[in-house]
């Protein structure tokens, strides 16, 4: 079995960039934030959460709005955790099946499972490391509102669903900083595999 390295971080913090510079050296990426779009477009899970919300929650073909889910479960912090209890599994089945996935490939070193409620939903019992990425504060919040069109107050709610930045930090096996550029940031990567023992020398090659 090829180890699984567990991607969390701050909202903004860049976790995209990052897992792109772990799949330089042969990471296989499983986004689970995909797979949860996944999730609720599967009948059983979409027809839990129509039930529960009545059909606001879908747009006109059928198909399960997100926008409109988000703004359900990021007001009610009981909605959110309802939500959970039926996306998670599903999530958790599907990331189960992408890490069986990579290990039938031969070209893959290692699986980066990114994924931001990673802690929350228990799935850090797939990984072998865990990774947190960080940024400033500031940073963080402009990358946020530049690129979702979220406010102050929606960007607040959502950082509050998710277990803070300190015990996510305490439970990680390395933190990154992604703040410079990527030269930077790949260098940081390369350091850790080498470290774990993950990839060698050789193959940290300019790309």
């Amino acid at each position: 079995m090829i180890p699984v390295l567990g991607l969390i971080g701050a909202i903004g913090g860049g976790k995209s960039t990052v897992a792109r510079a772990f799949a330089r050296r042969g990471g296989y990426p499983v986004d689970c934030d995909r797979l949860g779009h996944v999730a609720i477009g599967r009948p059983d899970v979409l027809a839990k959460l129509v039930e529960r919300w009545g059909e606001r929650i879908l747009l006109a073909d059928g198909s399960p709005n997100r926008k409109a889910i988000g703004e359900i479960v990021f007001a009610e912090v009981h909605e959110r955790i309802f939500l959970e209890r039926v996306a998670f599994p599903v999530i958790g089945e599907l990331a189960r099946q992408e890490i069986a996935a990579a290990n039938g490939n031969p070209a893959m070193r290692f699986v980066v499972l990114d994924a931001a409620t990673l802690l929350e939903a228990n799935w850090g019992a797939f990984c072998d490391r865990i990774v947190y990425v960080d940024a400033a504060e500031e940073l963080r919040r402009k990358r946020v509102l530049n690129r979702s069109g979220w406010n102050e107050a929606e960007l607040a709610r959502r950082e509050e669903a998710q277990w803070s930045a300190e015990v996510k930090k305490a439970r990680a096996d390395a933190v990154i900083p992604n703040e410079g550029s990527e030269d930077d940031l790949q260098a940081v990567v390369d350091r850790l595999l080498k470290m774990w023992g993950w990839i060698d020398e050789k193959e940290c090659t300019d790309d």
